[in-house]
This record gives C-alpha cells, structure tokens and sequence, in this order.
C-alpha cells in the first residue's frame, strides 16, 4: 500500500496541475461590447468586429 500512495498523490498533482493549465487558457482583457447594430434588433448571433481589433485565430476555435 506504500508504494501505491505516493503514485496517487503524484497522479493528482498532475491532474490538477493540467486542470489549472487548461482553465487558464483564453483571451485576456475585458468583454467585447456589442456594437449599436446588434442592440437595435438586429441579429445578435453574429459577432460584430471592432474598429482597430485584430482577430488572430486559434487552435481550438472550430471547437467552439
């Protein structure tokens, strides 16, 4: 039983060092607002693009 709960312990390390690794990823800075159109009716679905953004893709963006 020694041998086994050293292992165990460093499997949760692991884990949890993964877990934390993962929910850090993401853009930083503050929620992009909508934009006047969407508000007024229009459709909402759609992200509107920001006048002086840059929209750099990602790995798992077709995930999402």
């Amino acid at each position: 039983m020694q041998t086994s709960l050293p292992h165990f312990i460093r499997l949760t390390v692991v884990f949890a060092v993964i877990g934390l690794a993962v929910a850090g990823c993401g853009r930083k800075g503050d929620l992009d607002p909508p934009s006047a159109n969407a508000t007024k009716g229009g459709d909402i679905s759609k992200p509107t693009k920001q006048p002086g953004t840059v929209d750099k893709p990602f790995v798992l963006d077709p995930l999402l």
